[in-house]
């Protein structure tokens, strides 16, 4: 996954400008690529994070799309 891949996912979950989706993880290292993709979506501004739950088979994301103008 990358982040294109990521931010078409949290939009296609969304509604209206809130998203909730949980996304399946096969080992660590996709919990941490997930973070990761997740925390540079965050730092470029296009959405706010307000929930990550890691769980066993998943990472549940809650949070908001940041529409711009750009």
């Amino acid at each position: 996954m990358d982040k294109i891949g990521l931010i078409t996912r949290l939009s296609n979950s969304s509604r209206g400008n809130f998203f909730s989706t949980e996304i399946p993880k096969a080992s660590k290292e996709d919990e941490k690529k997930i973070e990761e993709l997740v925390g540079e979506l965050e730092s470029e501004g296009k959405i706010k994070l307000r929930e990550c739950v890691k769980r066993e088979y998943s990472v549940y994301l809650h949070g908001i799309i940041k529409y711009t103008s750009e």
